[in-house]
C-alpha cells in the first residue's frame, strides 16, 4: 500500500513563518487565526511497507536539527481544517521526480511502480475560530490552472494520480469531416479544434482533402494546425500586405509589400553582407534555431531570444522556465549544437501597485505575476548552470492582460566539427529519428496553437508546462560528448509544436515514418494525435545514422537520460503517422510546409504632424529628476536580479550590477567564452514603447541605436555587431496595428544598414490582447532589438561608474528637443505636450561610436554610460551613486540644438546617440583629437563631493543633490524585501 510521509518544524509550537502566515490569513480573511502549521508531503504512491517509508522519511526528506516527520496521520488532532496544495496529476513535479530517483538509490526495491512513483504536496494545517472563509484561503494558496487545492477538516485530502486507462481500437483515429463542410461549419471546426486556422486555410485543407477523395484524420488537422500556427511559420510577418499611406495633408497613396520580412529586415541583412565583404561576420541568419556569427579562430558565437508570453500570463512560473528552458534548448540546436554561456530575460508587466480592484476576471495581479515570472527564470536557468547576465523590466498598464516575457540564450560553438563547418547539418534517408530526454504527458497541448489567439477568461491550462532543468543539464552534457563523435547529422529542438514540429521540420524535404506507440509517456491513455503535438518538455529530437545509434544511446544513458528511437527518414516526401500497424496519419510534406495560403492584411499609416508646445519648467529640477529616477521605467532592478546567478562558469567581465557596492545599473555585459582567449562576448538591448504610442518608425529606430549604443560603452566593436528583432504586438488584422508592424519593420531596414550591423535571427509574437467584458486590453506596439558584439580585449572592457575625483567628463552626441515619450513629461503628467520622439542618424552615430570604441581601446576612456531614459540627468546620477562619487557639470557646455534651449530641455531630453564618458585627468587632448568631427564637448569634472551639482545655461545653480538621496530614490520603488534603501 502508499503511504503519506509529513514532514514539518516545531511539533507544539509555530515557526517565525508560521506566525507571519497567521497573521497575514487573519488580516487576509478578517478572521481570528490562532495558529498556521506547514507541511512539506510526499505520497508514496507504490506498495512499499512502513519501515520503508520511515527509512525514507528519516534517510532523505527531514532535517534530523530542525525537522520531525509522521507517517499517514497527522500529529495534531484539534485543527479546523488542512488546505492542500501540489501540482495537478499529470502536470510535471520535479521534486516528486527527483524524490523517486533518490529512493531507488537509497536501495529500497519497489515492486510494480510507474517511474515517477512520489508526489509532492504542501499542506496549511490551521487553527482558526471559524472555517467560513476556507474556500478564499485555498484559493489565494493555489493556482488552479496547474495545481489543486483540497480542504479537509480531518486530515490530509489528495486527488487520484492514477491517469492511465487502456486505448480502444477506434480511438486510435478520429475522422474529421470537413470536405463537404460549409464555410460557417469550417470555421467552427477550427475553433472547437482550437486549431487557430483561418477560413482561407481551412478551404485550403478542404480543397486537398477533397482532390485525396476522403476525410482527414485528428492528427492530420492538429498538424496542420501546428506547422501552419502564427507561432511557428509566422504567416503575418512573411505575408503580403496593403498599405494606405495617408499624408498630414491629407493625400492618400496605397503600396504592397509583398513579403514583409523579406522586403525589410531579411533583406537589410543580405545588403550588408554583401557591402561587408571579406568583413563579413554572418554564418547563418534566419534559418536555423539561433543566428550565428563569427567570434574568433575557434569558435562561432550564436544567439536566439524567444517570448513565452500567453503560458506566463496564466502560470507566471512555469511559463517562464519553460521559456528560457525552451531558447536554451534552441541554441542547443543551433547548427550541430552550440555551448549555452549566457541567458538574458527583458519583461513586461503593468505596474506593481496596479489596483487589484481593477484587474480584470482571469487576469493574475502583475505583481504576481512578476514575482512568477522572475522566480521562473531563476528556477530553470541557475540550475542549469547558465549565468543570467542582461535584461530589463519594463511596465505598462496595457501589459496588464499581457505580459511579455523575452528570454535570450548566447552560445558558442566550434567553427569546425571533425573537419566540417559546424554551422551545417542535414539528415540523409535511412537515418533513425530518435529523441532524448523527458517522457510525455497532456501538458503543453495546443501550445503554439494557444499563442495565435487572443486570451480571455475562459483561455484554459493545457497550454501551460512545467520544466525539468536537471534533465535538461544532464542531456546538454551528453549531447556535447555525441556532437564531437560526429554521431548524428541533425538535430532540432522539440518545443513549440511539440514531436510535431521538431520531426516534421527535420523531414520537411525528404518524409518520414513516425511510430507514436514507441514514445514513451508520463501515463497510459494519450491518443496518437495528443502524443504527436504535447509540448513536454525537456526533449531534443535528432537523426541518428543507424550504424551510430548504439553508441549514440550509450553516451546519453550513460548520463541517465532516455533515448527513444521512433522512426526514420525515408525519402518518400510523406510523413507518414503510425500506432502500432494502424497508419493514424499522412501527408505530403511539400503541402504540408509549403501549402499554407499566402496572409494578406491591410495597414494604414497615418502621419501624424508632431506637437510641440510650449510648457513652463519647473521652479525646482530636483523633484522632477527624484521623480523619474523613482518611476517604474527606471528604478533600481535589483531585487529580480539578485535571484539569478550572473558569476556561474567564471565568464562574466562585466555583470549586470556594477559600481563600488555592486548595486548600481549597467548597459550591457561582457564574457570571456575562450578561456585561451581574452576575447570576449557583448550582449545588450534595447526597447521603448512609449516611443510608438507617437511614431512607431522612430520607436524601432531607438531601440536598433539603443541596443548598440549600450553594447559600444561595453566595448564592442562597432563592426563586429550583430542584432535580433522581437516583435510583440496587438491584433495584426487591425490595419493601424498592422501600419505600426510595417513602419517597425521598414525603420530596421533604413537604420540597420548604415550602421552596418545585420539582423541574424527574430521572433514575432502577435495577438497579445485580452478581451474582457468592458472591452479588449491590447498591449502597446513592443520591438525588442538585441545586440551581441565582440570585444577584442576584456580586459579594455568598460562598466559605467565614475572611477575617479579629478578626471573629466565628456559627453558625445547632440541633445534636441526630442521629448516625445519621455520620463520628464510623464513625471510632469504633459505627455502629450510634445510628441517629437528621438531620432537616429546612423551615419553620424556609427563615426562616433567607432572613434570612441578606438578611445576605449588606447585607455583614454575608463568609464561610459549611455544616456537613455531620463536623459543627462539620470545618466549623471547613476554614475555618481555608483562610484560613490560625485559630479560638477555645466550645462551650457553640452552641444544642444538651437529649439534646445532650456535647462530642462537638455537635463531630461531622451535624445539618441549620446553617451557620457569619463576620461582620465591628463589624457582630455588625446581624447578630443580621436574624437574630432564627431560632437562631443567637456562639460564636467568627477570629485569627491558626494553631490551632483548642475550649473544652467546661465550659469546658475540648478542641482545640488546628495547621491545618497539619488541613490534612495533609484533603489526604493522596487525594494520588494525592503533592505536596500533607507528613506531620505
Amino acid at each position: 500500500m502508499g503511504h503519506n510521509i509529513f514532514i514539518f518544524s516545531e511539533i507544539n509550537g509555530m515557526t517565525k513563518n508560521e506566525s507571519k502566515l497567521a497573521d497575514g490569513f487573519s488580516k487576509q480573511l478578517a478572521t481570528q487565526i490562532t495558529r498556521v502549521k506547514l507541511i512539506t508531503g510526499y505520497f508514496i504512491d507504490a506498495p512499499v511497507s512502513l519501515a520503508d517509508a520511515e527509512t525514507m522519511a528519516k534517510s532523505l526528506f527531514m532535517d534530523p536539527i530542525v525537522e520531525s516527520y509522521s507517517i499517514d496521520t497527522l500529529p495534531w488532532k484539534d485543527f479546523t481544517f488542512a488546505v492542500t496544495t501540489g501540482y495537478k496529476p499529470g502536470v510535471t513535479d520535479n521534486v516528486g521526480h527527483s524524490a523517486s530517483i533518490a529512493v531507488k538509490d537509497l536501495g529500497i526495491e519497489i515492486k510494480g511502480a510507474r517511474d515517477d512513483f512520489i508526489h509532492s504536496f504542501s499542506a496549511h494545517v490551521v487553527w482558526s475560530k471559524d472555517g467560513l472563509l476556507i474556500d478564499a484561503l485555498a484559493r489565494s494558496l493555489h493556482n488552479p490552472i496547474v495545481e489543486f487545492a483540497l480542504v479537509s477538516r480531518t486530515g490530509i485530502e489528495l486527488p487520484d494520480y492514477n491517469l492511465s486507462k487502456k486505448l480502444k481500437p477506434e480511438e486510435l483515429s478520429r475522422l474529421i469531416p470537413i470536405t463537404k463542410a460549409t464555410d460557417a461549419e469550417l470555421l467552427d471546426i477550427s475553433k472547437k479544434g482550437l486549431f487557430a486556422l483561418n477560413l482561407e486555410e481551412m478551404k485550403c485543407i478542404q480543397d486537398y482533402y477533397r482532390k485525396l477523395g476522403r476525410e482527414p484524420s485528428d492528427i492530420e488537422m492538429e498538424t496542420f494546425a501546428q506547422t501552419w500556427s502564427e507561432h511557428c511559420v509566422h504567416k503575418t510577418l512573411k505575408g503580403s500586405v496593403n498599405i494606405e499611406k495617408i499624408l498630414s495633408d491629407g493625400t492618400r497613396k496605397k503600396e504592397r509589400i509583398d513579403n514583409l520580412i523579406k522586403s525589410t529586415i531579411f533583406s537589410a541583412t543580405q545588403e550588408i553582407i554583401k557591402n561587408a565583404g571579406t568583413r563579413n561576420i554572418c554564418v547563418s541568419v534566419f534559418k536555423d534555431n539561433a543566428g550565428i556569427i563569427t567570434f574568433n579562430d575557434k569558435y562561432n558565437a550564436c544567439f536566439k531570444a524567444e517570448t513565452h508570453n500567453h503560458p506566463s500570463a496564466k502560470e507566471p512560473y512555469g511559463g517562464a522556465a519553460t521559456g528560457i528552458g525552451g531558447v536554451i534548448r534552441d541554441v542547443l540546436a543551433a547548427g550541430l549544437g552550440a555551448k549555452p554561456v549566457a541567458n538574458t530575460d527583458i519583461f513586461c508587466f503593468a505596474e506593481p501597485d496596479f489596483d487589484a480592484r481593477q484587474v480584470p476576471e482571469g487576469v493574475i495581479h502583475p505583481r504576481k505575476i512578476m514575482e512568477g515570472v522572475v522566480s521562473g527564470v531563476r528556477g530553470y536557468g541557475n540550475p542549469m548552470g547558465i549565468p543570467t547576465v542582461n535584461g530589463s523590466i519594463y511596465f505598462d498598464k496595457r501589459y496588464l492582460g499581457n505580459p511579455l516575457v523575452f528570454c535570450g540564450t548566447i552560445g558558442i560553438i566550434p567553427r569546425f566539427i571533425l573537419g566540417k563547418p559546424s554551422e551545417e547539418k542535414k539528415p540523409r534517408v535511412g537515418d533513425y529519428l530518435v529523441f532524448v530526454g523527458g517522457k510525455t504527458g497532456r501538458d503543453g497541448i495546443h501550445g503554439v496553437t494557444f499563442a495565435s489567439l487572443e486570451m480571455d477568461k475562459f483561455t484554459t491550462s493545457n497550454p501551460v508546462q512545467i520544466g525539468d532543468p536537471i534533465t535538461e543539464q544532464m542531456f546538454m552534457e551528453a549531447m556535447f560528448k555525441a556532437r564531437d563523435k560526429g554521431l548524428y547529422n541533425f538535430v532540432q529542438d522539440c518545443g513549440g509544436g511539440g514531436l510535431s514540429s521538431a520531426f516534421g521540420e527535420m523531414a520537411e524535404e525528404l518524409g518520414c515514418v513516425i511510430q507514436l506507440d514507441q514514445v514513451p509517456l508520463k501515463y497510459q491513455g494519450l491518443l496518437p494525435w495528443e502524443i504527436w503535438i504535447s509540448e513536454s518538455q525537456e526533449r531534443q529530437a535528432f537523426s541518428v545514422p543507424p550504424a551510430k545509434f548504439e553508441e549514440f544511446k550509450h553516451i546519453f544513458e550513460a548520463e541517465d537520460v532516455g533515448v527513444y528511437k521512433i522512426g526514420e527518414i525515408t525519402g518518400n516526401k510523406k510523413l507518414t503517422l503510425k500506432y502500432g500497424e494502424k497508419i493514424v496519419g499522412e501527408i505530403d510534406v511539400d503541402f504540408l510546409h509549403d501549402g499554407v495560403p499566402k496572409a494578406i492584411n491591410d495597414a494604414t499609416c497615418k502621419e501624424i504632424k508632431p506637437v510641440q508646445s510650449v510648457f513652463q519648467a519647473p521652479a525646482s529640477l530636483e523633484a522632477p529628476l527624484l521623480d523619474i529616477l523613482s518611476s517604474w521605467n527606471v528604478c533600481s532592478k535589483e531585487w529580480a536580479v539578485r535571484q539569478y546567478d550572473s558569476e556561474v562558469q567564471g565568464l562574466t567581465v562585466i555583470k549586470p550590477l556594477q559600481g563600488v557596492k555592486n548595486d548600481g545599473p549597467g548597459d550591457g555585459a561582457v564574457i570571456k567564452p575562450d578561456e585561451d582567449s581574452y576575447e570576449g562576448l557583448v550582449i545588450s538591448n534595447g526597447m521603448n514603447p512609449k516611443y510608438g504610442d507617437h511614431d512607431a518608425y522612430w520607436m524601432a529606430a531607438s531601440g536598433i541605436d539603443e541596443a548598440i549604443r549600450n553594447a559600444v560603452c561595453c566595448g564592442a566593436d562597432p563592426d563586429h555587431l550583430a542584432l535580433l528583432d522581437n516583435f510583440c504586438w496587438g491584433n495584426p488584422r487591425d490595419p493601424v496595428q498592422m501600419g505600426k508592424l510595417v513602419l517597425a519593420c521598414q525603420a530596421c531596414k533604413d537604420i540597420s544598414i548604415p550602421f552596418g550591423t545585420p539582423f541574424i535571427s527574430g521572433k514575432d509574437s502577435l495577438n497579445n490582447e485580452y478581451k474582457t467584458d468592458a472591452g479588449t486590453i491590447s498591449i502597446p506596439a513592443t520591438l525588442l532589438i538585441s545586440a551581441i558584439g565582440k570585444c577584442d580585449d576584456v580586459r579594455k572592457a568598460r562598466s559605467s561608474y565614475f572611477k575617479a575625483a579629478g578626471n573629466s567628463i565628456y559627453v558625445v552626441g547632440k541633445t534636441s528637443d526630442e521629448l516625445g515619450g519621455s520620463h520628464y513629461l510623464e513625471v510632469l503628467g504633459k505627455t502629450g505636450a510634445n510628441t517629437i520622439v528621438p531620432k537616429v542618424d546612423p551615419v553620424a552615430f556609427k563615426a562616433a561610436y567607432k572613434k570612441l570604441h578606438a578611445t576605449m581601446m588606447e585607455d583614454l576612456v575608463i568609464t561610459a554610460h549611455d544616456c537613455s531614459e531620463g536623459g543627462i540627468a539620470v545618466a549623471l546620477s547613476e554614475m555618481c551613486f555608483s562610484g560613490e562619487l560625485g559630479a560638477t557639470v555645466e550645462l551650457g557646455k553640452v552641444p544642444a540644438s538651437g529649439s534646445c534651449s532650456r535647462d530642462d530641455l537638455i537635463l531630461f531630453s531622451e535624445s539618441n546617440g549620446r553617451i557620457i564618458v569619463e576620461v582620465p585627468l591628463g589624457k582630455e587632448g588625446q581624447f578630443e583629437k580621436v574624437m574630432a568631427g564627431s560632437e562631443i564637448a567637456r562639460i564636467g569634472t568627477v570629485d569627491a563631493t558626494r553631490s551632483l551639482r548642475v550649473t544652467g545655461i546661465k550659469g546658475d545653480k540648478i542641482l545640488d543633490v546628495s547621491i545618497d538621496r539619488l541613490k534612495v530614490a533609484w533603489q526604493k520603488p522596487l525594494d520588494l524585501e525592503g533592505n536596500l534603501a533607507k528613506p531620505y
